[in-house]
């Protein structure tokens, strides 16, 4: 509990005891005049009798709780600020005052303020849980200056500087291994609990924590470019894109709290008038056997129930709940408007590469001729590519189980858009594609599977194929199927690659549709197709994570981008940014998107419902100051509770 808070439950606990100890107090019997002292009778044997005027003693416990409810109200209306509930709550318990209802005025005020209390610790303590969420900034980092550790700001570290992350440390800045292997701890930024391992020429974010060994990292991004600094700033700046619901709520607070002090207004003036002109023989019954002070204490009912913090304060609790809940599977919203827009998506369009497959070539198939076993001929090919430092030779390199030799190969000779030849153990191995074949005028096998096939020749002679693709991850294709099961009514994928291997990966991961051969253009040109062809209530929604995404995800209704090997590019376009790469989080935050919504529309209708109930009741008398009270302090409470609720999420699988 805050300092503030302690203050206000101090406040709460004297004006309570204050007020149980004047509601206690007896007539007081004396004689003679005392100030505060009215006659009220006279004895039997002539002695005059005087009882205590209890009004400036509620007065005490009153002003202890509530002056700055009352502060508050006068310095708005001095703003042009009216109608809000400092006014409305004001109004009501000074009218309580001056109906004699001072008991009543005093209980209105301290509830009213135990309810603030509550409220203010509810949003405090989710507030609390998304800082700690959060909480991931570095405070120093050590950078290495002639063979010497000096901690200093983040700030202060340069592009290319080497910092040294100890067991323990957070890693203060975006950069690539040096030395050293360890295991990091990235569940603050992408929501997994299993380490990564890392190790010489790996790339590491910021924001992460080193479990294990001493890491020299060079930093390749400066502290305000880095990840933990952009996480952090999409998450502050989160609450400034309204939803349409929030939008909504605040026009309504705007022109309900004038209406219904308006209706108060006239709850207490047409009945005093008829009151004080018809004769009592032609008033109507529901007037009959009433006061004009009855009148206002029904209206002052009236105003403290139509209070709208409950919506007012719920509402937006409720989206920051959800996108605090998304962070904590790794999932960056950067707005309530795209929670809730992503509610409503029924269509997901999604790029290839490093999107729904790996982004990264892998030996998939080995084909060998002449004799050849599938090692050797991996191992010819790994060896004629060993000084490459291209995808496809970092693929060949980590397929092969054998021992890589570099004092084997000799007269190394690469062929630009063909392959490389070189000698190995005194033989001439050729590696490359189809034009280099051609070139040496040598047959060789076509291969009916998708993906880059790298052909071998050894002295002039086709020594088979071997096969390269990237292969789709993990989730993909679940990730399609919870889509599916999500409510989602189309998939479509769209990619720059050929029509083979698309057809390939589309079939595997289970797209309804795919698109091939594309470029950067013809993918914003299938965009505008797409959501022409959606629903008037229907939204979009792109997945990508190269740069050449960009356009596309500007232009869908909701960009979403993948974090940890997206492009600076498609992070900053997008609305959405997934920090683990993951597709199948798209299920996840769609999830978190609708509970989100249901408890949004749980708490306006739960809130409207009970006010409206309990200002029929009021206005005919059948409801109480507190009954009152409760339709707003705890209304509010209950719907504050509920918005928590959206902090809580469970991964979809």
């Amino acid at each position: 509990m805050s300092k503030k808070q302690k203050k206000m439950l101090a406040r709460i606990v004297v004006s309570a005891a204050l007020l149980i100890l004047v509601k206690l107090l007896p007539a007081i019997h004396l004689s003679g005049s005392i100030p505060l002292l009215s006659l009220g009778q006279t004895a039997a044997d002539g002695t005059a009798v005087y009882t205590l005027s209890l009004w400036p003693l509620y007065l005490i416990p009153y002003l202890i709780i509530g002056w700055d409810v009352l502060w508050r109200a006068v310095r708005n209306i001095a703003h042009g600020q009216v109608f809000d509930e400092n006014f409305l709550m004001a109004l009501a318990t000074v009218g309580a005052f001056a109906t004699a209802e001072y008991a009543e005025a005093v209980f209105v005020m301290l509830f009213y303020q135990v309810g603030e209390l509550f409220q203010d610790y509810a949003v405090g303590k989710s507030r609390q849980s998304i800082a700690s969420l959060m909480d991931i900034r570095p405070d120093y980092a050590n950078l290495e200056e002639g063979g010497q550790l000096r901690q200093v700001d983040p700030e202060e570290v340069s592009v290319g500087a080497i910092v040294v992350v100890k067991p323990g440390e957070r890693v203060p800045l975006d950069g690539t291994v040096v030395s050293g292997s360890s295991a990091l701890d990235t569940a603050a930024l992408t929501g997994e609990s299993v380490p990564r391992d890392v190790m010489p020429g790996d790339a590491v974010i910021s924001g992460c924590v080193n479990q294990t060994g001493v890491l020299r990292i060079q930093v390749t991004r400066n502290s305000s470019e880095s990840t933990v600094s952009k996480i952090l700033d999409l998450v502050e700046n989160a609450s400034e894109k309204k939803s349409a619901s929030e939008n909504f709520i605040t026009r309504f607070a705007r022109y309900y709290t004038p209406c219904v002090v308006a209706a108060a207004a006239l709850l207490f003036l047409l009945p005093s008038a008829v009151l004080a002109l018809a004769p009592e023989s032609a008033l109507p019954s529901f007037l009959a056997g009433t006061m004009w002070s009855d009148w206002l204490h029904r209206a002052l009912i009236f105003l403290v129930i139509s209070c709208p913090c409950a919506l007012v304060i719920s509402v937006p609790l409720s989206f920051f709940g959800g996108i605090g809940g998304a962070s904590k599977c790794g999932i960056l919203v950067k707005g309530s408007n795209y929670l809730e827009a992503l509610a409503n998506t029924e269509t997901v369009i999604f790029d290839k590469t490093g999107t729904l497959t790996r982004g990264t070539f892998s030996v998939t198939a080995v084909h060998p001729e002449s004799g050849l076993d599938a090692e050797q001929l991996l191992a010819y090919a790994a060896l004629a590519e060993y000084y490459s430092d291209h995808p496809i030779s970092l693929s060949l390199k980590a397929a092969c189980k054998a021992e890589l030799d570099p004092a084997r190969v000799s007269d190394v000779e690469e062929i630009a858009g063909h392959g490389v030849c070189a000698s190995i153990d005194g033989k001439r191995v050729c590696a490359g594609n189809s034009r280099l074949m051609d070139r040496q005028h040598i047959a060789f096998q076509p291969c009916g599977l998708p993906g880059t096939i790298v052909h071998v020749t050894v002295d002039g002679v086709y020594a088979g194929h071997i096969l390269i693709a990237d292969q789709p991850k993990e989730d993909a294709k679940d990730a399609i199927a919870d889509l599916k099961a999500g409510g989602v009514r189309k998939t479509v994928m769209l990619t720059g690659d050929a029509q083979a291997t698309a057809e390939a990966v589309a079939s595997e991961v289970g797209v309804d549709e795919y698109h091939a051969e594309l470029l950067p253009a013809d993918k914003v040109e299938w965009m505008e197709r797409l959501l022409a062809d959606k629903s008037p209530g229907g939204k979009v929604a792109f997945v990508g994570d190269g740069i050449n995404d960009a356009p596309v995800l500007t232009r869908a209704d909701i960009g979403i981008a993948m974090g940890a090997l997206g492009s600076d590019a498609a992070i900053e376009a997008a609305d959405i940014v997934l920090m683990d790469d993951k597709p199948s989080k798209i299920a996840t935050a769609m999830r978190v998107s609708r509970k989100t919504l249901r408890i949004v529309k749980q708490n306006i209708w739960f809130a409207l419902g009970v006010k409206a109930a309990v200002l029929v009741l009021g206005a005919f008398g059948a409801a109480t100051m507190w009954e009152a009270v409760f339709a707003d302090v705890g209304v509010a409470f209950l719907a504050i509770l509920n918005a928590t609720r959206a902090l809580r999420v469970e991964e979809f699988r």
